[in-house]
């Protein structure tokens, strides 16, 4: 579909979608798909005339019928495959064109964690660890082929049942994420190495240490990107305190001042933005020691980015696919925003004979902490 790379598209009935007929294929026109943190995303395009097969036979069947339609987009890139995402369609669109064959179809859809965001459950969960209960609930979606991929907290409270236990009381998806908030940790679903297979991660916001092709700017032949902006925001660092009663009397605040740094992420820059506010975390003062210093260190997981970049390239001139959730360094920007980002998000944007990337990068302070940055 595009030079020196394949697009690979699966799509039909969950939980098993198979290869897309050739009239779906003939007829796409644009594939988008957003890979961040949180969640991912994709959106299908395709033409439909009032005598294509899809027309006439496909949507009157029910074939690209929301939350019931899985799809799996994929793409080989010299030689190497990638699934990009594997979703369930949310949406279906349909806008008549003014003149014949105009018309189109648009599928817009998110991962398969939307799957675990339609039914809301009051379960308990007696004498169960986080790590347990997340493990429980990721095991309902193991017909979708989602590997549970658990990191258990360094902090690990399971109280007796007789005393009290957490009960879940929402759909499967929010309560996973108000576990990983508690802790500073996040959950999101990546796809596996294959179609059809996904990791539910259930962790710390991890950053790969293996650095991607450098992104190039200004560098005459060598640049590789067709745009790429940086931003310093001022008010991005902020120090938490945190209240606490004393464990003897319980009855005097202890305040507690929780630095704006993660643990887990290495520092990539060698200036680093010293916080401008202060903030008060709130219902902690009757928490046990075990679960303060469970919330102190998820508020220090939660330590935000002060620089942040964004751009755009085109993965020809690239020569890789630019992945979220890695290392990417930066060429010809300046001494002040050289160096090494962590990428946040990327959105693909595939079209016939066109394969582009926007991005968003992040960083903690200004000034590169290591003498160069490979191409």
């Amino acid at each position: 579909m595009f030079d020196a790379a394949q697009l690979v598209l699966l799509i039909g009935p969950a939980p098993l979608p198979m290869p897309a007929a050739q009239p779906v294929m003939e007829a796409l026109l644009a594939v988008e798909v957003t890979s961040g943190r949180d969640r991912g995303g994709f959106q299908l395009k395709l033409a439909l005339g009032n005598t294509s097969p899809l027309q006439l036979a496909m949507l009157p069947a029910g074939f690209f019928d929301p939350m019931v339609t899985r799809v799996v987009v994929a793409v080989v890139f010299k030689g190497l495959p990638k699934v990009l995402i594997d979703g369930i369609v949310t949406r279906q669109e349909i806008q008549p064109g003014q003149h014949p064959g105009e018309s189109t179809l648009t599928l817009t859809g998110e991962d398969l964690s939307v799957l675990m965001d339609v039914l809301e459950l009051r379960f308990p969960y007696p004498a169960m660890p986080d790590a347990a209960r997340v493990a429980a609930i990721l095991a309902r979606y193991a017909m979708f082929g989602i590997v549970p991929a658990v990191v258990p907290p360094p902090v690990i409270n399971a109280d007796t049942p007789t005393e009290r236990f957490d009960c879940q009381n929402g759909t499967d998806r929010a309560y996973l994420k108000e576990l990983a908030a508690q802790s500073g940790y996040v959950f999101f679903i990546e796809p596996g190495a294959v179609p059809g297979q996904s990791f539910g991660y259930f962790g710390p916001d991890y950053r790969l240490p293996i650095p991607q092709p450098a992104l190039s700017v200004d560098m005459d032949a060598e640049t590789n990107v067709e745009s790429l902006s940086f931003s310093l925001d001022g008010l991005a660092k902020k120090t938490t305190v945190m209240l606490v009663y004393d464990p003897a009397t319980r009855k005097i605040p202890v305040p507690i001042v929780v630095p704006d740094m993660n643990p887990l992420h290495p520092p990539l820059g060698a200036r680093p933005t010293a916080p401008s506010r202060v903030t008060f975390a709130e219902d902690t003062a009757r928490l046990g020691p075990a679960e303060a210093a469970k919330r102190a260190l998820g508020i220090m997981m939660q330590s935000a980015d002060a620089v942040s970049g964004q751009g755009s390239l085109d993965v020809a001139a690239y020569g890789a696919i630019l992945s979220p959730r890695m290392l990417v360094g930066v060429r010809g920007a300046g001494v002040t925003y050289d160096g090494f980002y962590y990428v946040d998000s990327v959105t693909h944007a595939i079209k016939p004979g066109e394969f582009k990337q926007q991005f968003r990068i992040s960083r903690d302070g200004l000034i590169s902490n290591t003498p160069v940055v490979m191409p």
